[in-house]
């Protein structure tokens, strides 16, 4: 109920799955994040208008519409397949002409997600499974650089996350857990609905 409540509140079109599979085993197929589960982070996680948020495997842009509405944060999408970019794109259109709200605050691109290029602004990377270990691993390195150069508090946020990702970070890397939310009603039968907060530690 909630998809199509929030769809038509934000003029939005964000339903359905992948059909088929990508050509490269490493990118995991498209399903968005349910609009109860974004609701449910947003109850126990903190996100700021001066923060930017990064959505990596966005798809047609229902996280990136949703967090703007709520919270007017900048959202940057990144969407290597070219009709989901397309749709996002077109969602974009509709949501604006609904809402009003800035167009500079919403963002998408076209990309792999290991080309895409760190903004020096961009402090919150949120993960919905979307590819494999090694893409991972390749997307942390390019955060971590980026801190290098201009550093800043950064946080990851992972839904559905595999054990691949949690072993990388807590072994192999400076991020440590700050905080688990999970979905009342379905971790329960599911330890994968969760959403696990990540942060940078320097």
């Amino acid at each position: 109920m909630k998809e199509l409540f929030y769809d038509k509140l934000l003029n939005i079109k964000t339903g359905g799955d992948q059909k088929g599979f990508n050509k490269s085993f490493h990118y995991h197929r498209y399903e968005p994040t349910p609009y109860s589960a974004l609701q449910h982070l947003l109850h126990h996680y903190e996100l700021k208008s001066s923060d930017r948020i990064v959505d990596f495997g966005c798809g047609k842009g229902r996280l990136n519409f949703f967090i703007n509405y709520l919270i007017n944060t900048t959202v940057i999408g990144i969407e290597m397949n070219e009709d989901f970019y397309m749709e996002a794109v077109e969602n974009l259109t509709r949501y604006l002409k609904k809402t009003k709200k800035s167009a500079d605050k919403v963002h998408f691109h076209c990309c792999l997600a290991e080309e895409y290029q760190i903004d020096p602004l961009d402090n919150r990377f949120y993960f919905f499974n979307p590819f494999s270990i090694q893409i991972f691993m390749k997307v942390i390195k390019n955060i971590l650089i980026s801190v290098e150069n201009t550093e800043r508090e950064i946080e990851l946020i992972l839904y559905y996350v595999s054990k691949e990702y949690i072993f990388f970070l807590e072994n192999h890397s400076s991020f440590e857990l700050k905080k688990e939310v999970k979905l009342p009603g379905l971790y329960e039968h599911n330890p994968n609905e969760r959403f696990l907060i990540y942060r940078l530690v320097r």
